[in-house]
């Protein structure tokens, strides 16, 4: 059994969280090793003088991420096949090929009229953080020299990147560097050049959540990826169905479904992607807005040279910043930013050195806090409403996000359904499987723009345009 040497700051509080750090950085220094037996929760939590429930919140973190696996009548151990920087450089120069076809189905199909604006992913833009921003804005205008506002590194300016990989250690768990960044154009343009720059050697097959966002299916195939669905349950993503040479994934919260990628499923798609050297493709997606508990920590973080992570701050602050970040290994983060290079040059600098002073001052912190609270209200009212009014309708996936995933009763239709919900006032959309979905019907319905007063007025309107429906 490891003796563990956890340095903790009682004044700084979040006593859990350091656990789980210190912890954390201890497997990937190699300090704990795969397979190492951990200390029981009442025995740790003896030798540093905390209660026993912090030791087992920092414990449930790090299974929940993978780090740790826990049985009974074993204890907790560290998980024996944990991806550590050996072998980085061979995995670095591993390219995943993307190859021709198309995958059909109900939704993004050749012909749809795309659709800009409001979705039901979309934050409540009116509490975007003017004020704080326009500061931001003000004070890289008379800090930055003017040489800044000139042709700059494509990957991004450098204090973006240096602010970004520290919010991402911090926040996300995630193992980066800010040389391995690459400040993007959102998710959908950093999914865009890592597939255009993985497609160099060779076509792949590119495996993909089903159901997903029927927006991305049009931007995977543009790339030239051939599609290949994977579905997905309670437990997130199922890896015994996986096909391909390469996977996306939604870990931290899925869309549609709202489930969390399950530690067993982890450890499973880590698997799966060494024994084929195989690459994933992290979205991390709604990661920030969880209500229930923390987050749990992004793939990244326990396999930096297999997993390529992207975010953006679109749900955090707004989606018209288009501001985003790719996290990859180093050589594929070089072949990344140079092809961003070639592409449009960059992003724009004054917006970059505004978040970035955004993130240094404590600004883009203080805001998700404050959206955090607002959006757990709205989505507990929604949910609340529909419990009431409407009890057939079933409401699934984790408390977090910005959306619910909301089963129908058997017979109602998700496309009509949705129609009818926008009619009552709610941000609703169908949800279409690429593969035959065996007469489910399902819709999801966003709550960031629905006031929790205004929630059960808007259910009942739904309950009144749905009464041909049989709804009790």
């Amino acid at each position: 059994m490891a003796d563990l040497h956890i340095q903790i700051n009682r004044d700084k509080g979040g006593i859990a969280g350091q656990i789980a750090s210190e912890l954390r950085d201890s497997i990937r220094g190699g300090r704990l090793t795969p397979g190492t037996r951990l200390p029981a929760t009442r025995d740790l939590a003896a030798d540093l003088q905390v209660s026993r429930g912090v030791v087992v919140e920092a414990y449930e973190q790090l299974v929940a991420e993978g780090f740790l696996v826990s049985r009974v009548g074993v204890g907790t151990q560290v998980t024996p096949r944990t991806a550590t920087r050996a072998g980085s450089s061979q995995r670095a120069r591993s390219r995943v090929p993307l190859g021709p076809g198309p995958v059909r189905g109900p939704a993004g199909t050749p012909g749809r009229t795309p659709y800009y604006g409001h979705r039901p992913t979309s934050p409540d833009l009116s509490h975007f953080p003017r004020e704080r921003w326009l500061a931001a804005v003000r004070h890289v205008l008379t800090t930055v020299p003017s040489d800044a506002l000139d042709y700059g590194d494509p990957g991004g300016v450098p204090e973006l990147r240096e602010e970004l990989a520290g919010y991402l250690r911090r926040v996300r768990a995630a193992d980066v560097r800010p040389q391995n960044l690459v400040v993007v154009g959102g998710v959908a343009q950093g999914l865009s050049l890592v597939l255009h720059v993985l497609a160099q050697q060779r076509p792949l097959r590119l495996a993909v959540e089903d159901p997903t966002s029927h927006r991305q299916i049009p931007l995977l195939r543009r790339a030239g990826a051939h599609l290949i669905p994977v579905p997905v349950d309670e437990e997130g993503l199922d890896v015994r169905r996986l096909a391909g040479d390469a996977v996306l994934v939604t870990p931290a919260h899925q869309y549609p479904t709202g489930v969390v990628l399950s530690p067993p499923r982890r450890a499973a798609l880590m698997e799966w992607a060494n024994a084929g050297n195989r690459v994933i493709l992290e979205d991390d997606y709604d990661a920030e807005f969880r209500f229930d508990r923390d987050p749990v920590g992004c793939l990244q973080g326990l396999a930096p040279d297999r997993v390529i992570l992207s975010g953006s701050v679109s749900k955090a602050l707004a989606p018209g910043l288009r501001l985003g970040w790719v996290a990859a290994p180093a050589e594929l983060a070089e072949a990344i930013r140079r092809a961003r290079g070639e592409l449009d040059l960059g992003s724009p600098v004054i917006e970059q050195h505004a978040l970035a002073h955004f993130l240094r001052s404590g600004g883009y912190d203080k805001h998700l806090r404050r959206m955090r609270r607002e959006y757990r209200r709205r989505r507990d009212a929604l949910v609340g409403a529909l419990a009431e009014e409407m009890p057939k309708i079933q409401v699934r996936g984790i408390d977090a996000g910005l959306h619910v995933y909301l089963e129908l009763p058997a017979g109602w239709d998700g496309h009509e359904t949705a129609r009818i919900a926008r009619e009552a006032g709610l941000s609703a959309e169908p949800v279409a499987p690429m593969r035959d979905s065996q007469g489910l019907a399902a819709m999801v319905v966003g709550f960031a723009r629905l006031p929790a007063h205004q929630a059960v007025g808007a259910v009942q309107a739904l309950k009144v345009r749905m009464s041909g429906q049989n709804v009790d």
